[in-house]
């Protein structure tokens, strides 16, 4: 679907089922550079469970309108103005890597709004190497390469081709949209803070071979959350959603219907 939010064009990917008051609403945020895309297979699943299901491109991603937002916390505040726009009272949200730290300050700034919050391959903080952001910011196809480097366990293979490559598909795409992102989650820094804000029920999921958020640091962010649940995928990488989506999506539904 395509909304409208102070005369700018925003899409929602909703499963071609809509918003209905009377279910609960499951967004879903992506990581750098990426887009709702990611989420296809556990959009369905979710709708077919009776949830209303919302896989938001930010601003300037996917199919929404640019440019894309400079910081966590702008991204965070963008949100909010998204939510009330759709006249969404509670939300369960769902996110991914850089997803993770728009969790964060979103729920650091707009609690209220929260029901639950699944944490899928990340932390509080996410330092990004500075060859990875010199590669985008000079709009080189090998940052493409490096993140896929570092973001599948081994080499995995896809029908039809690497679905990361599909989505960030230029120059322009890596210099004004990936690039932009890795300097978002390089600069956070009010993870720590923010972390200490979390009250509401909250699942952490990583995967065992995660070289970008890897498990020492995801089991450090999990301790930092009180009364949370943990679930480490085993033989997964940090693209979780797509290369162990069957597993991760069982276990969200596992905590959603505690």
């Amino acid at each position: 679907m395509i909304y409208q939010l102070e005369n700018k064009n925003f899409h929602a990917s909703d499963a071609g089922q809509g918003i209905d008051g009377k279910k609960d609403t499951i967004i879903f945020l992506h990581g750098s550079g990426l887009s709702h895309i990611v989420w296809s297979l556990a959009e369905q699943f979710f709708s077919n469970k009776n949830y209303n299901v919302l896989s938001i491109d930010l601003p300037g991603h996917g199919s929404s309108d640019g440019p894309c937002l400079k910081t966590i916390e702008d991204i965070a505040d963008w949100l909010e103005k998204v939510f009330v726009k759709l006249k969404l009272e509670k939300v369960i949200l769902v996110g991914h890597s850089q997803g993770c730290l728009e969790m964060l300050e979103y729920s650091h700034k707009y609690k209220k709004r929260i029901k639950k919050m699944v944490f899928i391959g990340g932390s509080y903080k996410m330092p990004v190497n500075k060859d990875l952001i010199d590669l985008a910011l000079n709009a080189d196809t090998d940052a493409v390469k490096l993140m896929m480097k570092w973001g599948y366990e081994g080499s995995k293979k896809f029908i039809g081709g690497n679905p990361v490559e599909k989505i960030i598909q230029s120059p322009s795409d890596i210099r004004e949209i990936l690039a932009v992102d890795l300097i978002a989650c390089n600069n956070y820094a009010n993870g720590s803070n923010a972390i200490k804000t979390i009250d509401c029920p909250t699942l952490l999921i990583f995967g065992a071979l995660d070289k970008m958020v890897n498990l020492e640091v995801g089991k450090k962010f999990a301790n930092l959350i009180k009364n949370s649940t943990t679930h480490i995928i085993e033989g997964c990488g940090h693209m979780i959603m797509i290369e162990k989506a069957f597993e991760m999506r069982e276990k969200v539904l596992e905590f959603l219907q505690k």
